[in-house]
């Protein structure tokens, strides 16, 4: 995490285009996150490329504080383990884009980091409006406001429920 080199992504703006939603599949139900790829391209690409390569899949929700966000994406709360669970990456990290004035509100889907520019592949999803971290983490991704199964699912997850899988499509069906 810390000292790793800053990964870069160079996508066009049509492959960014079809990076719009990420279906997170849980033990406890399914939570649907619109991405925000003309906000946080950054952050949004290098998501889609750990989801889709199979990253996620079957890592847990390693932190998770009531009243506050659940946590995952530490290749280490997976199967495979080898460290502590909340200090891994994907053996890089990634640039911040927290100017981009989007805000933490309920159900946002935020890059976790140890700092500036130490993020990689952990992120967390509010449960409740964390306006304190604004500016400070990387919001990429939401739940829609009207989408009460996914609001349900979050609200269910607990410490160390697993990550099924993760996948990034164009769309959400």
């Amino acid at each position: 995490m810390f000292g790793r080199k800053l990964k870069t992504y160079d996508l066009s703006a049509e492959e960014l285009a079809k990076l719009q939603y990420a279906k997170v599949t849980t033990e406890k139900g399914t939570i649907w996150l619109k991405l925000f790829p003309e906000d946080a391209p950054i952050a949004v690409a290098n998501f889609a490329e750990l989801a889709n390569g199979g990253f996620y899949d079957e890592l847990k929700f390693h932190r998770v504080i009531p009243g506050f966000m659940a946590q995952g994406g530490c290749p280490y709360s997976g199967p495979k383990g080898g460290g502590m669970p909340g200090t891994g990456g994907p053996g890089w990290a990634i640039e911040c884009e927290t100017g981009n004035g989007v805000r933490h509100k309920r159900g946002v889907l935020s890059m976790a980091h140890a700092g500036k520019n130490t993020g990689g592949s952990q992120f967390f999803i509010t449960f409740v409006p964390t306006p304190h971290l604004d500016g400070v983490h990387t919001v990429f991704g939401a739940i829609d406001d009207e989408d009460v199964d996914s609001f349900m699912t979050l609200d269910s997850i607990a410490q160390n429920d697993t990550i099924k899988e993760i996948r990034v499509t164009e769309s959400r069906d």
